[in-house]
């Protein structure tokens, strides 16, 4: 994927590194899943499409004073995470939410009080938002995997080959009913297909971000502390708002 050049275009190229993933698969998105991947001055009219992840990009942007949610660094806390989700109000966001995503079902959402930690970001989304997190008490297999995937991940290079990496990252595990980050264990990971990549060619030893089955592209140390800080908050969340329900 060629990405846009020039600051302006810098958030609409980020965006599309991480919605990719998914709308590949069908899961959010246009259905038109190379429309990413051209959309080019079209972005925004594409981006607004990511229902999931439009909510969290106004709510930034809004907070930071940003007129554009596809700005870089409003792009950038959604999936990555940083100060910025400091300044979005934890009760204007989740009014905002319980809008947005009225008349779906959804995970813990509507079980938070306005004292919840609510963060702007994609780990919440996937963790709280989507229905997943109410099957972990069925049967975990399925709703761990998916949960696993759809989160944005992050690991470091160990080897790879002219398609993929493997990468030794932390994988989620439930134990005792508590989500939680497990001891660091290898996955497969694509980086490219047919020529095409998300991003430039990785090395072993980078960390980089993960998202579904695709390398999305590389995370400095400041990357990796901000999305550590930010799933880790929100397991958190999770793991107390499911022990009250």
């Amino acid at each position: 994927m060629a990405a846009p050049t020039g600051q302006v275009r810098a958030g609409h190229a980020l965006f599309a590194q991480y919605a990719y993933p998914p709308n590949e698969l069908g899961y959010c998105g246009p259905e038109d899943t190379a429309a990413l991947l051209r959309a080019g001055n079209e972005m925004t009219s594409v981006a607004r499409e990511f229902d999931g992840a439009w909510p969290y990009l106004r709510a930034i942007a809004d907070a930071a004073g940003i007129a554009d949610p596809l700005d870089v660094e409003v792009v950038h806390s959604y999936w990555i995470g940083g100060s910025r989700l400091d300044t979005v109000d934890g009760r204007t966001l989740l009014d905002r939410l319980r809008a947005a995503f009225a008349g779906q079902v959804t995970g813990l959402l509507d079980d938070l009080d306005c004292r919840a930690h609510v963060l702007a970001h994609h780990s919440f989304h996937v963790f709280v938002v989507y229905p997943w997190v109410r099957f972990l008490d069925r049967d975990p297999t399925t709703p761990l995997h998916v949960l696993q995937q759809c989160r944005i991940r992050w690991g470091s290079v160990v080897c790879l080959d002219d398609d993929h990496v493997v990468l030794e990252s932390r994988p989620l595990v439930i134990d005792d009913g508590r989500l939680s980050l497990g001891d660091p264990a290898a996955e497969r990971v694509r980086w490219s297909r047919d020529g095409r990549s998300l991003t430039t060619a990785p090395a072993v030893g980078d960390v980089v971000a993960a998202h579904w089955d695709w390398v999305c592209g590389p995370l400095t140390d400041a990357d990796r502390t901000a999305l550590t800080t930010a799933t880790q908050a929100t397991l958190e969340l999770v793991n107390t708002a499911r022990s009250r329900t």
